[in-house]
């Protein structure tokens, strides 16, 4: 998918039917993450969680920057777009189950979000 093209419909749609791929965009809704703290909150092991990312940002519905040794993932920017919408949607199946389970996980983690926000270094190191 050209970086300048809109998500089409059929992208949408597979990206959201895998069950990894929504756990993953749940987490990205708080912000940006690096693979490390997917991984953990999802409990996952990080091939998984890497293809899943890979293939979320081929598809046009994450971006992705380079800091040292990390490469840390966030959902793109979509305002009215389709995806946005189908986002919203999900909004009260994310708050359960599962989905809620992982954003717990990622909650108790020290670094999960400071590190990101701060950009500076990733956890100093410590987990990834």
């Amino acid at each position: 998918m050209d970086i300048n093209e809109p998500m089409d419909c059929v992208s949408i749609y597979k990206s959201l039917a895998e069950e990894s791929r929504l756990r993953i965009l749940n987490l990205l809704r708080k912000g940006p993450l690096c693979v490390c703290h997917v991984q953990e909150a999802l409990q996952m092991p990080q091939p998984k969680v890497s293809k899943q990312l890979a293939y979320l940002k081929k598809h046009g519905l994450l971006d992705s920057r380079r800091h040292n040794n990390w490469t840390i993932y966030e959902i793109a920017a979509a305002d009215e777009s389709l995806f946005a919408a189908n986002l919203r949607e999900l909004e009260r199946v994310f708050a359960e189950g599962m989905f809620r389970d992982d954003a717990n996980r990622l909650d108790k983690l020290d670094t999960s979000i400071a590190c990101v926000q701060r950009d500076d270094a990733c956890c100093e190191g410590e987990c990834c």
